[in-house]
């Protein structure tokens, strides 16, 4: 918030050097973005009167001006402005004079006429822009209200650029402070200055007014509103507009201007209405009717909907409550009358229909963020105590005030005690109450562990105990809060059981070849269609992100599978050549209070060299590797999201933790996949659940192995499974272990078969095995594989 200094000062006496101030306001919560001296850079520009304009002899486009300044001096001024006229008063850089950037007036001649100075426009004043009116602002700055002006007086003084602006940073908790009341009462309590208020009375006349309110919703806390008659408008006075500008507002005229500086004095907005626009004397606070067009004061048509608050009278509305008025009801040049209205709305409602238009205002932001709804009436009289005085119109006796349900003051009890200890110093019990009663609390000291608070009600942000230890801390101020050494016990930080098991699955994944990736769990619920999900799974119920920063971004991932493919899609797009790649993140699925988490590893891979015993190899060597085993893999063929032929699901007690192979050629045509792609999905959360940590001391063997070799052939779709699950059913507790060594399809193998070839190794913890003994237990498994597959052993 822009706050100029000489403003501030109306109602509380600054007597520090500026940025000192500025320092204590910082150190006392009210921070300080920038201080800016105004004038600083323009030195010896006085204010003239122009007595002559004749043209230049030897230039078209050069006038030669004969100005008069300090004790009737006259001076000789050439100039090519075009929007001087006789008797104008003007700023003018005698000789000598320094403007900004270091530019120093000489004495010198253009085009062989002598000119003693230089006239000045907004730029040299250092005036900004978009708060010069204009007919200003390509040429000279002429001084309006010249009968205020005497000639020779330093145009700092006269135009009030000799002040000091400081911006102010304003947290959203502190909306009392958007206001130069709001400063100064945080002024007042840093400096422990007394607070001056302004004194507000308003006369009046002897006319009642004859107006109604009708409020239809409870989105309108409170409205208050007077009648003025007799308006004159036309332009405010130098003073109040040279404060609007500094403040960052553009003077528009004198009744606006007035609701303007009101709002920025005591943070109310307020809103005057054409009172012949009005009608019927009655005003109606209501919800927009659902598509309805409205043009506000911007001339920029507006589509409400049925949840918006606006104000209008029987037949149209007339003011978007808390936002902008209308372009049908607005102050002209010709309004003769005014309803002057101030109100508090509920900040939500406010807030949301400024998002939903894409309009935010000086009256929203500051509606938006909560308003003392017993400020209202006061802004209102305090607007007409400046149209009485600055002779704007006529204010009508009584006032229009519609306040239901009166605000509770709030009360809460704190604990000296506690908060000193909290604090680490012992703050005085009278110093303690003065800091709160300077703060415009009341206090009723019970014990000293008992202090029973009001809060004033523009404190919107105080609701409890630790907010009473912060005003207290900021005042007394936390440099004289001495620092301590924390004391405690030492304890050491260990990583859980299942961050070092993470740990283990990424320095698995990357012992295996794979590269770690991370991409955002906020995405688009479009990803899933890409992967040919049914209408029905499960992942397609998200958990919805309520204010998200667009459709992208919209949802939380219920499968990193999505995400994985982006990245592969990316890489394939720059042209690179292989990507082995891993993600561990959470996915989320929606149920009534938190969502349910839960850790999932994905991985993908493409290349020349890599097939779906690449990915399959992978992922049963990162899951032996940590410690799972028991779980099996067979084959997957309803899985939409993965060819049915080369696609396979991990199973453990009858639970699929995982599923992995090569992508559907219609998920790699959804993401624009010109080649073959593997990719794995298992739940890290189950297999975390399911680990077996204990390790079994297996002796080392005392008898000799013996390896018998088997090549069958079988039917090509009898799995590798299912033949090694009969040789352990039938191995016998000699069966040490068994390797698949070869798969064969060629010409020698009969068309639909294939030949499996198995080394198995049998040993005995108790004996040298026999041949006898191998052989029962071997042609035992070779029956059995005959009979349950139809296996026949390979004779060449």
């Amino acid at each position: 918030m822009l706050v100029p200094l000489k403003w501030l000062r109306d109602y509380v006496d600054i007597d520090r050097e500026t940025q000192e101030f500025a320092d204590m306001m910082t150190m006392t919560g009210s921070k300080v973005e920038k201080v800016e001296f105004f004038g600083k850079e323009t030195n010896g520009v006085e204010v003239c009167k122009i007595l002559e304009i004749e043209q230049h002899p030897d230039a078209d486009r050069l006038k030669v001006t004969k100005v008069e300044v300090a004790d009737g001096q006259i001076l000789q001024i050439v100039t090519n402005a075009t929007n001087i006229n006789v008797g104008d008063y003007v700023p003018v850089a005698r000789i000598g004079a320094v403007l900004p950037g270091d530019f120093k007036i000489k004495k010198g001649k253009l085009r062989g006429v002598l000119s003693e100075g230089m006239f000045c426009g907004a730029e040299e004043l250092t005036i900004p822009s978009q708060y010069v009116e204009e007919h200003k602002k390509d040429g000279i700055y002429i001084l309006d209200h010249q009968d205020s002006f005497e000639l020779g007086m330093d145009v700092r003084e006269a135009l009030g650029i000799n002040d000091v602006l400081i911006e102010f940073e304003i947290t959203s908790n502190r909306p009392d402070c958007r206001s130069i009341i709001g400063i100064a009462r945080e002024a007042a309590v840093t400096l422990g200055k007394e607070l001056k208020y302004p004194q507000i009375t308003v006369n009046g006349s002897n006319e009642e007014m004859k107006f109604e309110i009708d409020v239809q919703t409870e989105l309108c806390k409170r409205y208050c509103g007077k009648v003025i008659k007799d308006v004159k408008v036309g332009p405010s006075p130098y003073w109040m507009q040279r404060r609007l500008i500094e403040a960052g507002m553009r003077p528009i005229n004198n009744i606006v201007d007035i609701t303007n500086y009101v709002m920025l004095e005591l943070g109310q907005p307020l809103h005057a209405f054409d009172l012949e626009d009005i009608k019927y004397n009655k005003m109606i606070v209501k919800l927009a009717q659902e598509g309805e067009k409205f043009t506000t004061l911007d001339g920029v048509q507006r589509t409400l909907t049925s949840d918006m608050l606006v104000i209008g009278n029987q037949d149209k509305t007339l003011d978007l409550a808390g936002i902008m008025g209308g372009e049908n009801s607005e102050v002209k040049d010709n309004t003769t009358s005014i309803f002057l209205e101030g109100a508090s709305f509920a900040k939500e409602n406010i807030r949301a229909t400024s998002k939903k238009l894409g309009l935010r205002t000086e009256a929203s932001s500051r509606f938006e963020k909560g308003i003392d709804v017993n400020l209202t009436e006061a802004a209102v009289n305090r607007a007409c105590q400046l149209i009485e005085e600055l002779g704007c119109g006529t204010v009508l006796n009584g006032m229009l005030d519609y306040y239901p349900k009166k605000e509770e003051v709030q009360k809460i009890t704190a604990n000296p005690e506690r908060i000193n200890k909290l604090l680490g110093v012992n703050v005085p019990m009278d110093q303690f109450i003065n800091i709160l009663e300077r703060l415009e609390f009341k206090c009723n000291l019970i014990s000293s562990d008992k202090l029973e608070l009001e809060v004033p009600s523009f404190r919107l942000d105080i609701c409890e105990d630790a907010d009473i230890l912060e005003e207290v801390a900021r005042i007394y101020g936390y440099e004289n809060i001495p620092s301590a050494t924390l004391e405690g016990n030492a304890t050491a930080g260990v990583k859980t059981n299942k961050q070092k098991f993470m740990d283990n699955v990424k320095s698995n994944s990357i012992a295996v070849g794979l590269n770690e990736i991370l991409t955002y769990s906020f995405v688009s619920p479009r990803g899933v269609d890409k992967l040919n999900l049914a209408e029905d799974d499960e992942r397609r119920e998200f958990v919805k992100i309520i204010n998200p920063l667009g459709e992208e971004t919209s949802v939380m991932r219920t499968t990193l599978i999505p995400n994985m493919l982006d990245v592969i899609s990316t890489n394939l797009s720059h042209k690179v050549e292989e990507v082995y790649a891993f993600e561990c993140g959470n996915t989320f699925r929606p149920q009534e209070g938190l969502p349910v988490e839960t850790k999932k590893l994905s991985i993908g891979m493409y290349g020349k060299e890599v097939d779906f015993f690449s990915i399959k190899g992978a992922v049963e060597t990162i899951l032996n590797n940590v410690g799972f085993d028991g779980y099996e893999v067979e084959p997957e063929t309803k899985n939409l999201t993965f060819h049915p032929g080369r696609c396979a699901k991990l199973v453990y007690n009858n639970i699929c933790i995982g599923t992995f192979g090569e992508l559907h050629p219609d998920v790699l045509e959804n993401y624009d996949l010109n080649q073959r792609v593997y990719v794995a999905e298992i739940d890290i959360d189950l297999v975390f659940e399911n680990l077996n940590n204990s390790k079994v001391y297996n002796p080392l063997p005392k008898y000799p192995a013996t390896t018998r070799d088997i090549a069958l052939l079988v039917k090509d779709e009898v799995f590798v499974k299912q033949i090694e699950d009969i040789i352990k059913a039938n191995g016998s507790d000699i069966l040490e272990s068994y390797q698949l060594f070869d798969v064969y399809k060629g010409a020698q193998i009969e068309e639909g078969h294939k030949s499996i070839a198995y080394s198995i190794t049998y040993r005995s913890k108790d004996k040298t095995l026999t041949d006898e003994d191998v052989a029962k237990v071997h042609d035992k498994i070779v029956s059995e594989l005959s009979e349950k597959l139809n296996a026949n052993l390979r004779s060449n």
